[in-house]
């Protein structure tokens, strides 16, 4: 089966969210909390090593999103903002007023 998230795209999707450091200590994995008003509204772990290619594939499980969801966040297609409207946090973006036609 493919990884479709590695621990390469895991990083980056934490930067993007703005992760922070949660535990370290003695575990197999770094767990990492995503804040949004001083609230914690996701967690996920990103494994310990050197592999880039490791797979990652429980971090949209743990981010409640889809897989694509999880890989554009990554390749940066996505952004925080759309990571909080997706979760519900963050309003809709509304519609860009049409000018009227001179």
């Amino acid at each position: 089966m493919a990884r479709i998230i590695t621990k390469e795209l895991a990083v980056k999707i934490r930067e993007k969210l703005e992760g922070v450091p949660i535990t370290t200590k003695n575990k197999a994995h770094d767990i990492y909390g995503v804040y949004h008003n001083n609230l914690l509204i996701a967690q996920f772990g990103i494994r310990r090593g050197s592999s880039k290619d490791a797979g990652h594939d429980h971090v949209q499980k743990e981010l409640n999103v889809s897989t694509g969801f999880a890989k554009q966040l990554a390749i940066c297609t996505k952004q925080r903002d759309d990571y909080l409207r997706e979760r519900k946090l963050l309003p809709p973006v509304p519609p860009t007023p049409q000018l009227p036609s001179p």
